[in-house]
């Protein structure tokens, strides 16, 4: 199989400034998964997805295919399946096809390149055209609310609100790190949930997606804890 590798890491940030090249346990969060992903040897390119010099320089030292992507991609509305999906139409006008993509969150750094592997895996062994890396729910989603118009909460789901935890079976969560898809499912459905979808379970301290100072706090914690190096 030809397969291909896409970290988006876009400049702009919101809640945590320049976070996909904070530093963390030595080196720009970044580096932790281009590294990962080349280790994996799956990949015929590992491409970093910016609009950013800065990012592109750090995505380049670290030994990724840097693609400096369109303005319009880089808004707050752009996905990152447009991301995919555009840069694989590019590949494609140049006479590069792929059979399946690795998306890879820059803002999973304790993720490994064995999760990289067993994700990509279920493609091929699990019969499947999507695969996403899971874990456990931290609340019960049955329970969400939200606020109506007039300030008062209200059941996001009221017909199963009152359920018991046990009846809803086992509930997982994207953790928003890992996505592999056959690439053909991938032109079809333009999304990377799609029909045939398998997940592979990680724990949650290799499962924690920095968006907030709160989030990188706690990596951080727990990178101490468990003697995270890369």
């Amino acid at each position: 199989m030809k397969n291909i590798a896409v970290i988006p890491a876009r400049g702009g940030s919101k809640r945590l400034h320049r976070k996909n090249i904070i530093d963390f346990c030595g080196k720009p969060m970044l580096v932790h998964t281009v590294e990962a992903a080349l280790s994996t040897q799956l990949f015929q390119k590992v491409v970093v997805s910016t609009e950013d010099c800065e990012i592109a320089d750090i995505a380049y030292r670290a030994g990724a295919v840097v693609d400096m992507r369109a303005a319009y991609l880089s808004s707050d509305t752009a996905t990152v399946a447009e991301v995919c999906l555009d840069y694989l139409s590019r590949e494609a006008s140049a006479g590069h096809e792929y059979d399946a993509l690795c998306c890879c969150y820059a803002t999973a750094p304790m993720r490994t390149a064995k999760d990289i592997v067993e994700t990509m895996s279920l493609l091929e062994v699990g019969k499947c055209d999507f695969s996403v890396a899971i874990t456990n729910f931290s609340h019960y989603p049955h329970q969400a609310l939200n606020k109506n118009i007039d300030g008062y909460l209200v059941p996001v789901w009221p017909e199963i609100v009152q359920s018991q935890a046990k009846s809803m079976g086992e509930i997982y969560a994207g953790n928003g790190s890992t996505y592999a898809v056959n690439v053909n499912a991938f032109l079809k459905f333009s999304e990377f949930y799609g029909p045939l979808m398998k997940g592979y379970f990680m724990p949650f301290m290799r499962s924690i997606d920095i968006d907030s100072y709160e989030d990188y706090e706690l990596a951080l914690a727990i990178a101490k804890y468990t003697g995270f190096s890369k």
